[in-house]
């Protein structure tokens, strides 16, 4: 029986239906395993209980045959490739409870595996945005936000730019074919942008003549 966690969102990824005028021009979500890989740390993890058993076994090759001595390897190497697949775990749960949206008005953003939560960014708070991709075309596209706009690095995390913690940059994090919604963005945003912003002033107040 298939079972959908969102079924309650009256748009996929969005919290409300799109108002009138707005429409959906992409929607993805981030590569479990580029999501492992690059804010997960997984080489990282796999490398240290690599070295971990390397180091086990030279120790043990002084005292033991080396036959014996790479028994000796085992352990680190199970508890490492445990570490992993929680990793990948992870990073598959994540990956399965995102969904990044771009708009004709906004970026969306629904994150968060135990504590969902959605951001919605309006092009015209984004000042600027970075393009990071990967031979492979997946890659990372982050956005600088302009004003007063401050998101907590650890409620976004990993859909954030890495290390920019002062200024947090949200980001859609290892999306396939990332130059092309790169480009999708980038003409929406312009189209947007350049949209006169229309608000409401006070009327004048007549001030009599003396």
């Amino acid at each position: 029986m298939n079972h959908d966690d969102f079924k309650f969102e009256p748009v996929r990824g969005l919290p409300e239906a799109l108002p009138e005028g707005e429409h959906i021009l992409w929607q993805g979500r981030p590569s479990a395993w580029r999501l492992s890989v690059e804010a997960l740390s997984l080489p990282w993890v796999a490398g240290y209980f690599v070295l971990l058993a390397v180091w086990r076994v030279g120790v043990s090759s002084t005292q033991l045959p080396l036959g014996q001595a790479i028994l000796h390897a085992v352990p680190f190497l199970l508890i490492g490739a445990v570490c992993c697949a929680v990793i990948m775990g992870l990073a598959f749960v994540q990956s399965r409870a995102t969904v990044y949206t771009l708009t004709n008005k906004r970026v969306g953003m629904r994150i968060g595996a135990a504590l969902t939560m959605t951001l919605n960014l309006p092009y015209t708070q984004i000042g600027s945005a970075s393009l990071a991709t990967r031979r492979s075309g997946k890659g990372t596209i982050a956005f600088e936000l302009l004003g007063d706009t401050r998101l907590s690095y650890a409620m976004t995390w990993p859909h954030i730019r890495p290390w920019h913690m002062a200024r947090t940059q949200p980001a859609l994090r290892c999306i396939p074919n990332a130059r092309e919604v790169a480009e999708i963005f980038a003409e929406a945003a312009e189209i947007r942008t350049s949209v006169p912003q229309i608000t409401r002033s006070p009327a004048p107040t007549a001030i009599a003549a003396e």
